[in-house]
């Protein structure tokens, strides 16, 4: 098979596509091939630049998200067929560590990734435990399905489980052109939130309202606190969705907190250490939650939204495999994008 290979760390030249050995099909496992897979800052870029110390062996193939279709089915597996459309769940729970036994799966303690820690979805083909499949509806398309359960069922979780929004209730979601934050803003609204997005350029505050975000503000030529107030007459939101962790925005957005309000946190790719006004967070009763990951039942309510048409995936473009190397250039490069970058296996 073909598959876009990291042997060295570095640029996105080191991205070399290749012809590889087609994975080996292993009792409990099946073949997929790849109809889509997206391009991600904290689990592609950072491991092709450096391995991010998440244990990854060279050569490697990233890749956390696939979707496409089985083509083998490996001795074992029940429940799955040739010729079904899937899309792969990139954490593989431990099962035994205390969350996992107690079916909180999405806090597992010893959970590794496909795409970090074996090869993953930049290729024709990508082998998966069985236990990783979640079937694709026949109405949402490959390119949606990897675009849409890569991040909304994140986002479902953080903000109907963790942060418990309620309809009615005000949020603001920081980065909400990116991939989690462009879920964070269509979950909230199917949460019965008002929305106001928080993103760093006019274009992407657009693309915000677009998406569902009832009102928006450019944390970069705006002050994001006095703009909060203004929209909420002075009260604050209920809930910030912080997923930059920028030390320039996070003190802005924890400052529009009203009184007893939360803050939910994911996602680092802004530098990940920031200042925290202590006094406020008790004085003012806020609730300051960490947390990623998912669960079966954030991914059924994800597709089930997705196919009433009430969760969409936001695109800005999708590449053939080849253009692996260019995908990520994009990112270095700093191009304004309007959604997220997709590759796809089966274009040439």
């Amino acid at each position: 098979m073909r598959a876009a290979v990291i042997r060295e760390y570095g640029g996105p030249e080191v991205l070399q596509v290749e012809e590889v050995a087609d994975p080996e099909l292993v009792p409990g496992e099946v073949i997929v091939r790849v109809e889509a897979v997206t391009v991600n800052r904290s689990l592609d870029l950072l491991v092709r630049r450096d391995g991010t110390s998440r244990g990854v062996r060279l050569p490697h193939v990233p890749g956390v998200d696939p979707a496409g279709t089985i083509v083998a089915v490996g001795d074992g597996v029940d429940g799955f067929v040739v010729g079904e459309r899937v899309a792969v769940i990139p954490n593989i729970r431990c099962g035994v560590c205390s969350f996992c036994r107690s079916g909180e799966e999405s806090r597992c303690s010893d959970s590794r990734h496909i795409g970090v820690h074996r090869w993953g979805g930049y290729a024709e083909l990508v082998a998966a435990p069985a236990k990783n499949l979640v079937r694709v509806p026949d109405a949402i398309p490959s390119v949606d399905a990897a675009v849409i359960l890569r991040h909304a069922p994140t986002a479902m979780n953080l903000l109907q489980n963790l942060a418990q929004v309620r309809a009615g209730e005000t949020v603001l979601v920081m980065g909400a052109t990116g991939g989690l934050g462009a879920a964070g803003v269509q979950v909230a609204k199917l949460l019965g939130a008002t929305v106001i997005a928080g993103a760093g350029a006019d274009e992407r505050v657009a693309l915000a309202l677009r998406s569902g975000a009832d009102h928006g503000v450019n944390y970069r030529t705006h002050d994001l606190t006095e703009e909060v107030e203004r929209l909420t007459d002075g009260r604050g939101v209920d809930v910030v969705f912080e997923n930059i962790s920028d030390p320039t925005t996070w003190p802005r957005a924890f400052a529009a907190i009203a009184y007893g309000g939360r803050m939910v946190t994911a996602g680092a790719h802004g530098g990940g250490k920031v200042e925290l006004d202590v006094r406020r967070l008790y004085g003012r009763r806020i609730t300051l939650i960490g947390g990623a990951g998912s669960s079966r039942s954030d991914i059924a309510r994800t597709l089930e939204a997705t196919v009433e048409g009430r969760i969409r995936a936001v695109v800005d473009r999708v590449l053939p495999l080849d253009a692996a190397a260019e995908a990520h250039a994009l990112f270095e490069d700093g191009v304004s994008l309007q959604g997220k970058v997709v590759l796809d296996p089966t274009l040439r």
